[in-house]
């Protein structure tokens, strides 16, 4: 593997500026509204629901979608990295990725109810959007070190992360207020009158979800690509290919004892964050199971969870510049499991496994219970942990990664993110169906953060 483009970087030794740190940052706040709306809260459910028309089976194709994009963005991540790492310049790629993004989100506009012949056109549109904007985030991340000194790597990821969060919520309650209809009476959840006229019977109110995404992204994007500088152009970068990017991963692949502690961060990393992905996943599950929670309430415990995870990453940004990265992350992963711990003792009437709680009357309203409010509690936990968690584990390789191969490693860290993000969820399943038991089958979740807890402890997170 070539080092000759090491002499294009410089080390940072103070900010680039607030302008080109706010653009940086406001990348997060751009994209996050696609994750939000469309894979969580909003799209998905209608996709099964209403698009497919079948919930059983509308889940199915989701989760392949979400699989076949999970495949691409963890084998092409880092040779896209690669391949931006020989050329230098950054952002004339994430623009035509962004292009990307936009269209294949303005298309989810077409995914009208019971219309079956669009099934694919739709699918291919939602990978399109979803692969693009990992592989620019890939990019994103890899400007980080050319925007702080490396002591303060961790307040810039943690803000960037938290800024994310509630550019998601932000966009989430803007459509609860203004835009989503309730079919009974016309009005927006809030009683509000809406600000778009939209058709009901096409169920026009979802798929404007898509769209108001892609707005969203386009209006707040503009700074990036204003304010925040580029990493500069290397010599010979027009005769850069593919090829060669995918020969610098094996070339990488091959000197993999030279980089033994990233390589310990990526293993662990992909055994936590498949824990925490899963706990996303099957903690509204277990909340409807046990506390016949709707869909509305359950949105209502998203966003309580997506604000303690951006107050957390706020605050796990200052704690990462101060104590290190590796302590953040060791003391995420703890906080995590105790809260995890404390979610699963819970159920319709008991709380600490042991203690007796009166379950909700069918006239309370939403978290009225001892045993909600008791999981409620453990979750916002998880929340305020997952935050630092995430915004750590990427200034941990900003720091520790090649900076002549920057963006290459943050590729490799975006496949220890997705290559194995089947793992948790398969084996909750097969235990679950196994044990018929949902508490024990979260009882998994804790074999993956306890292993990716321990190969944290191999790390040592000098800089190379």
């Amino acid at each position: 593997m070539s080092t000759s483009v090491a002499s294009d970087y410089v080390p940072v030794t103070k900010s680039a500026g607030p302008l080109a740190i706010t653009g940086w940052m406001f990348f997060d706040w751009a994209a996050q509204p696609f994750y939000t709306l469309v894979t969580t809260f909003l799209f998905a459910p209608y996709f099964s629901a209403y698009f497919i028309g079948d919930p059983a089976r509308g889940t199915a194709i989701w989760g392949y979608t979400m699989a076949v994009s999970a495949v691409f963005i963890a084998l092409g991540g880092p040779i896209i990295g690669a391949f931006a790492d020989a050329r230098g310049r950054l952002k004339p790629i994430m623009f035509l990725l962004s292009i990307g993004f936009v269209a294949g989100q303005l298309l989810l506009w077409f995914a009208v109810p019971g219309a079956t012949g669009n099934i694919w056109f739709i699918v291919l549109a939602l990978i399109v959007a979803t692969v693009t904007i990992e592989y620019a985030e890939i990019l994103n991340n890899a400007l980080m070190p050319r925007l702080v000194a490396p002591e303060q790597l961790g307040r810039l990821s943690g803000t960037g992360w938290g800024l994310g969060y509630i550019g998601g919520l932000v966009a989430l309650i803007f459509m609860v207020a203004f835009v989503l209809i309730d079919t009974g009476s016309g009005l927006t959840m809030l009683g509000l009158e809406p600000l778009l006229t939209l058709d009901v019977a096409s169920r026009e109110m979802d798929r404007i979800v898509g769209p108001f995404c892609a707005l969203w992204f386009v209006l707040f994007v503009i700074p990036f690509f204003l304010f925040t500088p580029d990493a500069p152009a290397r010599a010979g970068a027009e005769r850069v290919s593919l090829r060669g990017a995918l020969a610098s991963v094996v070339g990488t692949l091959q000197k993999i004892r030279a980089y033994r502690d990233i390589a310990f961060f990526f293993a662990a990393r992909m055994l936590y964050i498949d824990g925490l992905l899963a706990i996303f996943t099957f903690g509204g599950i277990y909340a409807a199971t046990e506390f016949g929670w709707q869909t509305i309430v359950i949105g209502y415990f998203g966003i309580i969870l997506s604000l303690a995870a951006g107050v957390g990453a706020l605050i796990g940004g200052f704690l990462d510049d101060k104590l290190g990265s590796k302590p953040v992350i060791i003391g995420a992963i703890l906080t995590i499991m105790i809260g995890l711990t404390g979610a699963m003792s819970i159920d319709r009437d008991t709380v600490l496994f042991v203690l007796s709680a009166t379950p909700r009357a069918p006239t309370d309203g939403a978290f009225a219970s001892t045993g909600e409010m008791v999981y409620i509690a453990f979750s916002i936990l998880i929340g305020l942990a997952s935050g630092p968690l995430q915004s750590a584990s990427r200034s941990l390789l900003a720091r520790m990664a090649p900076a002549e191969h920057m963006t290459e490693f943050f590729g490799f860290f975006a496949f220890s993110g997705k290559v194995t993000a089947f793992a948790a969820p398969f084996v909750i399943g097969l235990v679950a169906e196994i044990s018929g038991s949902l508490q024990i089958a979260l009882s998994v979740i804790m074999l993956f953060l306890g292993a990716g807890l321990l190969l944290m402890s191999f790390v040592r997170p000098a800089r190379r």
